[in-house]
């Protein structure tokens, strides 16, 4: 009995000696998995940053195919279950007829009709990772059935195929914009808060007048001076540059809190008196520093560009057709008498709501790993 206590303790010190001689990052990586929320949102974006890299060969149809007999479609069942028993995936027939009333289409499904669901069929050609002619796709049916897992829009196209390529816009046209906005933060911030003095006064100052612009009018005075035969994605990526160059005071502020705290540490004066520049020990010793925290900060300005690029688009100061996205997708969800009639018009927005969560989950669980010493 006491043998086996002492190996239970010889081995819990052990693992005591391994925590406290662990490098920051083993802890970080270790709190990190033990947070299930942060996990299941890293998981779930990872499987969305994937169907955006593959929707040629996931979409059902082309990203501007119309189908005029099927505007405003519901959403197709695939079924498994027939009246003479258990079958292979499968769609039934769909038939289009007008209302005796108001006449308006009515979709209803015709069961003396059966469309198997295939995998692997050829459709429109396209370029996977944009170097490979390809014409395979996942899913698909033989006509005249058709397959519609998120219903069609106002114009017969297929919204599933739109919610995929909408997700490379709209997950992708932040980046950019982030990262200038990160780099001009830690390194204005960094000089502000090493040097201080005259040039900690005009970084503060140019942090306060930037701060005061109102956001929505900048957008539409941007939107308004950009050349009018500029590609709707062109004049956008412009304008969302100029504004991560104007958003990057937040971050500036903190950074210098930051070195305001950290510039007088034994460690800063040795690299000064070993030869070091002052850019050289805010980038290699300063800023590492407090590395965990700029990470937080980048994972939770992604979403928030996201949103607004949805916003922007949704309003019409942003993205404009015939380039895809899911805040021009949802211009069509403005009224509410045309989402109480076709409620899968907002499918768009559960994604930009599912993504939002999913970065702020990770962003937490960040936050939680860049203290990893609390328990």
């Amino acid at each position: 009995m006491s043998t086996h206590r002492e190996d239970t303790a010889a081995g819990a010190q052990q693992l005591d000696e391994r925590y406290f001689v662990a490098s920051s990052w083993t802890l970080m990586r270790r709190k990190f998995l033990r947070h299930r929320l942060a996990l299941v949102g890293g998981v779930v974006l990872t499987v969305i940053y994937l169907l955006a890299i593959f929707a040629d060969f996931l979409a059902v149809s082309g990203r501007d195919q119309r189908y005029p007999e099927h505007l405003y479609a519901p959403p197709t069942r695939v079924r498994v279950v027939h009246e003479d028993g258990l079958r292979a995936p499968f769609v039934y027939g769909l038939q289009v007829t007008r209302d005796p009333v108001t006449r308006a289409k009515v979709f209803t499904i015709d069961r003396g009709q059966t469309f198997p669901v295939r995998l692997l069929v050829p459709g429109y050609e396209y370029r996977l990772f944009g170097l490979f002619p390809a014409r395979l796709h996942l899913l698909g049916v033989d006509a005249p059935g058709v397959l519609f897992p998120f219903g069609t829009d106002s114009l017969g196209r297929d919204m599933l195929t739109r919610v995929l390529h909408g997700a490379r816009i709209s997950l992708s046209i932040g980046l950019v914009g982030v990262a200038l906005s990160f780099l001009l933060g830690c390194l204005l911030g960094g000089l502000s808060g090493f040097f201080g003095g005259p040039v900690d006064m005009l970084v503060q100052r140019s942090i306060e007048f930037l701060q005061a612009l109102p956001t929505i009018p900048l957008w539409m005075a941007l939107a308004a001076a950009v050349p009018i035969e500029w590609p709707a994605l062109r004049v956008y990526f412009m304008i969302t540059v100029i504004l991560s160059v104007i958003g990057w005071t937040g971050l500036a502020r903190v950074v210098r809190g930051k070195l305001l705290q950290l510039r007088t540490e034994d460690y800063v004066t040795a690299a000064a008196i070993g030869g070091s520049t002052p850019m050289a020990i805010i980038l290699r010793h300063l800023l590492p520093g407090f590395l965990s925290y700029l990470i937080v900060h980048l994972t939770l300005a992604i979403p928030y560009m996201i949103l607004g690029e949805t916003a922007l688009s949704f309003i019409g100061i942003g993205l404009r057709p015939p380039v895809v996205s899911w805040g021009v997708m949802l211009q069509q969800a403005q009224n509410v008498r045309t989402i109480s009639l076709h409620p899968w018009l907002l499918i768009p927005g559960l994604f930009v709501v599912m993504v939002v969560l999913c970065f702020n989950f990770v962003g937490d669980g960040l936050r939680d790993a860049a203290d990893p010493y609390r328990r």
